[in-house]
């Protein structure tokens, strides 16, 4: 009867399973579970975990997690990662048993996310297969390459006069509200087309101006290339501690894959902040303003982590701008004076140019390149030193103007052309100019081509110059970009269109309106 075989069959199967169950015999692992003993502002200390180890991520009830930062004899420090409110002394901990990491991948670019991973665009999940540590050593100095190629910000006071290499770390620092952000942001802006992803790490910046950049970016169509890491002011502090580390690993990613990387970090004040505010309330022992005394280390393993590789590791790049609140123009302080002994260089934005007008309010004498003109293109070189120079020498004959001094025709013909230089290297936020427009401004200012333009037709006079340049042949263009140097017959043809466009202005100057 089919019945019969039926039950024949299941009672088969049930022998089976019952001598599955006789034989078998479950593991044993220990597991190590943990107690919160203490909580406070973003930060846990927990007993028990006796294998635990230092940067080890740890579980917490709720899905929140943590870093093992102090690893002492009879507790753990946890830095923790997330809303530590629901946390209560007497909850449970346990291991994961490796590093904290973030995804990394193609998948990123575009997306707005935590140093986590977590998505904060409102978008679908992350889709990658790879992550990496955020803590990681840099590069071996045998493993890097000299800084050869031009990073364009399309600012033309920073590629004319402090320009920028890929593999450079360039700090940018000022005062509050001086325009630190807005430089960074226009760099990013200028490398659409230029084969640069960008990494923007925004650290404890307030929402609306973290929505601001980012609607920019998108405005600009600048998101398609760039991943924005991002952790806000009511985050907790050890989420603003990682991110940039998280940034750099995102970054250091691509740059294997042999592709040049920039990253923003803005800024890393709120960054020594946190980190301040983790290690007091850690007990670790404070030093100078409190900050503990490893916090020029934290900055120098992360910054070192920029720089240019060799052509047999694939020759990509990590190109760095730090950004550095100052505190009344106080460049001295410890935080600013580490970062710029820490960096190649720095753009220093003067409070005081700002209030006249003066934007990109760059102090030119406060600010250097170290490393930048050794990839500067050669079009910019044939006018970059006379161009400081005179600007300098105006900037210290200014002030003599001030007393109504009496002044020779030398002087006041310097003052003058330091003024219309002034008023070219003057330029809008969000509107980076290309290379061939600002070889042509530059030439032309460097010949004195402006100089017999009144400064009210300024503005009016270098825009036609720049138009003109964007008509230039593109074997020109070609030439300004790839040549050794720049050639007699390039400049005279670039001079020759620009003294064209002004020749309008020239004409309607009136006599004595130089000043």
């Amino acid at each position: 009867m089919p019945s019969d075989s039926l039950a024949a069959a299941v009672g088969q199967r049930f022998d089976v399973l019952a001598q599955v169950r006789d034989t078998f015999a479950p593991p044993l692992a220990p597991k190590e579970i943990g107690t919160v003993t203490h909580v406070a502002a973003g930060v846990a200390r927990v007993s028990g975990l006796p294998g635990v180890a230092f940067e080890e991520v740890l579980a917490f009830p709720g899905g929140l997690t943590g870093i093992a930062f102090n690893v002492d004899e009879d507790e753990i420090g946890v830095v923790l990662l997330g809303d530590y409110w629901p946390l209560r002394a007497g909850d449970r901990v346990t291991r994961l048993g490796h590093v904290v990491d973030v995804p990394v991948g193609d998948a990123l670019i575009g997306r707005l996310i935590d140093p986590t991973g977590r998505v904060l665009d409102g978008g679908p999940p992350l889709l990658t297969d790879a992550r990496l540590p955020v803590e990681r050593p840099a590069a071996h100095i045998m493993d890097r390459a000299p800084v050869t190629v031009p990073l364009q910000t399309g600012i033309k006071v920073i590629d004319a006069l402090i320009p920028i290499g890929r593999g450079q770390r360039e700090l940018i620092l000022g005062d509050r509200q001086s325009g630190k952000t807005a430089i960074a942001v226009d760099t990013i802006l200028n490398q659409r087309g230029k084969n640069v992803l960008c990494v923007y790490c925004a650290i404890g910046q307030r929402a609306a101006g973290v929505a601001k950049v980012v609607a920019m970016l998108r405005e600009h169509e600048a998101m398609a290339y760039t991943v924005a890491v991002v952790t806000e002011g009511n985050d907790a502090p050890g989420l603003s501690y990682i991110a940039p580390y998280a940034a750099t690993s995102i970054a250091e990613h691509f740059m294997a894959q042999g592709r040049d990387v920039l990253v923003v970090y803005d800024d890393l004040t709120h960054h020594a902040r946190a980190y301040r505010e983790l290690s007091l309330l850690l007990r670790r022992p404070p030093g100078r303003e409190a900050f503990p005394g490893d916090i020029f280390y934290i900055h120098s393993r992360l910054l070192e982590r920029a720089t240019h590789l060799r052509e047999d590791l694939g020759g990509g790049s990590l190109t760095a701008l730090p950004i550095i609140e100052t505190e009344a123009q106080d460049i001295s302080a410890y935080i600013p004076t580490n970062l710029i002994s820490i960096t190649d260089g720095q753009i220093y934005l003067s409070p005081t140019l700002f209030e006249l007008g003066v934007l990109p309010a760059v102090d030119v004498g406060m600010s250097v390149s170290r490393v930048g003109g050794k990839a500067q293109r050669a079009a910019y070189r044939a006018v970059a030193g006379d161009l400081k120079l005179a600007y300098a020498q105006f900037e210290e004959l200014e002030s003599f103007t001030r007393f109504g001094a009496r002044l020779d025709e030398d002087t006041v013909r310097m003052i003058d052309h330091g003024r219309r230089i002034r008023a070219c290297l003057k330029q809008p936020d969000g509107a980076p100019i290309p290379m061939p427009a600002q070889i042509a401004v530059l030439l032309a200012l460097s010949d004195g081509l402006f100089d017999a333009v009144p400064l009210s037709d300024m503005a009016a006079a270098e825009a036609a110059v720049r138009a003109v340049a964007l008509a230039l042949p593109d074997a020109l263009c070609a030439r300004l970009d790839a040549a050794d140097t720049l050639s007699d017959a390039d400049r005279a043809d670039i001079v020759a269109r620009a003294r064209e466009a002004l020749a309008g202005f020239v004409a309607t100057a009136a006599p004595g309106a130089g000043g």
